[in-house]
């Protein structure tokens, strides 16, 4: 996905999802208005993912007098695989249609708010939403790997230490050497010793 930026010299691309025509047309026109450009508009019952891996749009906008199953499902799928910026105007304040909106991927949900003048701020604040949620996600994962390669080198000295009566510590540079002669690094040695053992244990 491209990085998404305000300055860039190029239009936004934008997928409508938009059931109601009478609706899409004022929104085709805020669009145009606001400087983006539209990739598509189809249905909410079209096979949303493919068509996002298809068209490559930098905002999805649903507009929809209540989000149903399937299309919250496709969200998933889009957030869970290749992750855009999602606006949803609906009629629907439920609050617990609200939590699963926003669940499923969407940055912004707007209830009865689909006019022109707003449309360029709501969406600036959903594609600033979505590049902070994308950080805080990729910190998350980064912490996530550093725990688990830290678990896998805490197992892999065990295993070295058990098998050849080593020392924790001369388990560790044992390790260390191999990593820096393989030019691999440390927890990637350990999964390597993790696996060697497993398969002979």
């Amino acid at each position: 996905m491209k990085q998404i930026s305000k300055t860039s010299e190029l239009p936004l691309r934008v997928l409508l999802v938009d059931e109601t025509f009478e609706r899409a047309a004022l929104l085709k026109h805020a669009l145009q208005e606001a400087g983006y450009q539209l990739a598509a508009h189809v249905t909410s019952s079209a096979d949303l993912p493919g068509l996002v891996s298809e068209l490559m749009p930098d905002v999805i906008i649903i507009a929809s007098d209540s989000p149903d199953r399937d299309t919250l499902e496709h969200l998933c799928v889009i957030s869970r695989d290749q992750p855009r910026p999602i606006v949803m105007f609906t009629h629907d304040d439920d609050s617990e249609k609200i939590r699963t909106a926003i669940q499923a991927g969407v940055s912004a949900y707007v209830v009865d708010g689909l006019k022109s003048e707003r449309l360029r701020p709501i969406m600036d604040v959903a594609m600033a939403r979505f590049q902070e949620f994308q950080s805080m996600r990729r910190e998350l994962e980064k912490a996530e790997d550093l725990l688990a390669g830290r678990k896998d080198l805490d197992r892999a000295k065990g295993i070295l230490m058990k098998q050849r009566g080593w020392t924790e510590e001369e388990a560790y540079q044992a390790l260390r050497k191999i990593a820096m002669d393989k030019g691999l690094k440390l927890a990637e040695v350990a999964r390597q010793v993790i696996a060697v053992a497993d398969l002979l244990g």
